[in-house]
C-alpha cells in the first residue's frame, strides 16, 4: 500500500483576513498509509487523532504521495 503525507489548513474568515489573519496548520503533516490520495485525506479527517471542533467548511485537506 502507498504512503501519503496529509496536512489540514484552516483558512481565516473574511473578517479575520481583513484583520491580517493567515492560514493555520491545524493537522500534520502526518504519514498515512492508504490505497489512494482520497482515502488518505478521508482517514486524516475522520481518524482518532483529528483536530476537535474543526470547521471543515473553512479547511483545506492537502495530500501528497510520500517519495
Amino acid at each position: 500500500m502507498p504512503l501519503f503525507e496529509v496536512a489540514i489548513l484552516s483558512r481565516p474568515t473574511t473578517k479575520e483576513a481583513e484583520d491580517g489573519a493567515t492560514e493555520k496548520l491545524v493537522f500534520g503533516p502526518k504519514a498515512v498509509v492508504a490505497n489512494d490520495s482520497q482515502t488518505a485525506g478521508i482517514a486524516a479527517v475522520t481518524g482518532d487523532d483529528r483536530p476537535e471542533n474543526l470547521n471543515m467548511t473553512r479547511c483545506e485537506v492537502l495530500v501528497r504521495p510520500f517519495a
